[in-house]
């Protein structure tokens, strides 16, 4: 589920649309998690999937740390990708915010953390010397990642979190000691898939 004080914008021809602040978002806000109602496929049940349901599967999933594909029901699967993204996954199965975000401003993530099975052009961006996301950016970016989270858990407990009731129950205790500064967060490395089957998409 996306941050309630969001909407479906157009953002550019290029572009087309996404996910926009409505209201000021603070660093260190849960922005998307997933809930009940997102889908989850198995690499078996893709392969069982007509070629039109493949093609949406595509666009518009991700990948978790099993291989399966998680298609979000809401506009989340609207959100853009940035080199400079303005969320960032956590293994705890929900993206923070990892800098405020104003209204009018895009929520955005970096493709390379959701395990994208084919590399994936981007348009160039400002002072980053990346243009393509691939399979193992995962294995080379997420102390970067890892970093910009750290900072971001440092405001959990100081900001308002209306996502937070749905967070799921096994990670209810890792995430309030890692809010509160009493264990390690766990790295993001832990969202890579290490799998090495190939979709049928």
């Amino acid at each position: 589920m996306i941050h309630p004080h969001t909407e479906l914008r157009f953002i550019s021809p290029e572009i087309g649309y996404g996910v926009v602040a409505t209201c000021f978002i603070p660093k260190g806000t849960i922005c998307w998690i997933f809930d009940a109602f997102d889908q989850v496929f198995t690499p078996a049940q893709v392969r069982g999937l007509d070629q039109i349901h493949r093609d949406i599967l595509n666009k518009y999933s991700y990948r978790d740390a099993q291989g399966n594909f998680v298609l979000c029901w809401d506009n989340s699967r609207f959100v853009n990708h940035s080199f400079n993204s303005s969320l960032v996954s956590t293994p705890y199965n929900f993206e923070l915010a990892v800098r405020d975000i104003h209204p009018g401003q895009e929520l955005t993530d970096d493709y390379g953390y959701l395990n994208v099975w084919e590399p994936f052009e981007a348009l160039p961006e400002p002072g980053s010397p990346r243009t393509r996301v691939l399979p193992d950016d995962l294995l080379h970016f997420h102390a970067e990642w890892d970093a910009k989270l750290l900072a971001a858990f440092q405001h959990f407990n100081r900001v308002e979190q209306p996502l937070l009731p749905l967070l799921e129950a096994p990670y209810r205790a890792t995430v309030a000691a890692v809010a509160a500064g009493r264990q390690p967060m766990d790295s993001i490395l832990n969202c890579y898939y290490r799998g090495v089957e190939m979709p049928v998409l």
